[in-house]
């Protein structure tokens, strides 16, 4: 990542208004970030015009084998070829049979949730990464709820299943939808 999109403090840009920082930054792109941190309190030490709050962070990507994105069709024929994509790359992953199980169930009931209640496109995301995480991304602003339904309702389980089998999950709000995930525990198989 790029140094000048590490560091920002509201509008102003704290790489131009203290230029030294650019090049501490650039010196200590291997230190741990506790050593970067005091290298650059000692780099503005003298410096007591203002206060800055610098938020050091560093991102990794994610290796292209621990992502599975899987645009989904418009109906619920989606749900089974979502399902089928999900078991292939689990088995890749070598994720053992009992969480493939509850992670096929998640994807099921994720994208027909996706299908029934919100709006085109519909994509599937499996992310490997010490956890387990399912995502399913539309552009409906139909916000979902965790509902009891009744033994003679013939729906409305969905997301109540999912919060009982996954060990979180949530929504999250885009400008153009939402994103409902679900994350798991995975024990590799043996």
């Amino acid at each position: 990542m790029p140094v000048d999109s590490v560091i920002a403090v509201g509008n102003e840009d704290v790489l131009e208004s203290e230029p030294r920082l650019r090049a501490v930054l650039r010196e200590g792109a291997e230190l741990p970030l506790d050593e970067l941190s005091d290298a650059l309190a000692y780099a503005l030490r003298d410096h007591h015009e203002t206060e800055k709050l610098l938020l050091l962070a560093r991102m990794k990507g994610l290796p292209a084998d621990h992502v599975l994105t899987l645009p989904l069709g418009g109906d619920l024929a989606a749900v089974p070829e979502a399902r089928a994509a999900a078991r292939g790359q689990l088995d890749e992953w070598g994720i053992g049979a009992d969480d493939a199980f509850t992670t096929e169930l998640i994807v099921s009931e994720l994208v027909a949730n996706a299908l029934r209640y919100g709006a085109p496109p519909y994509r599937l995301r499996l992310i490997l990464d010490g956890r387990l995480t399912c995502e399913v991304r539309d552009a409906g602003d139909s916000v979902p709820h965790l509902k009891h339904a009744r033994t003679i309702d013939e729906g409305g389980r969905g997301l109540f299943i999912v919060a009982s089998v996954a060990d979180a999950w949530g929504i999250r709000y885009h400008a153009q939808g939402k994103t409902v995930w679900a994350q798991q525990s995975t024990a590799l198989a043996g």
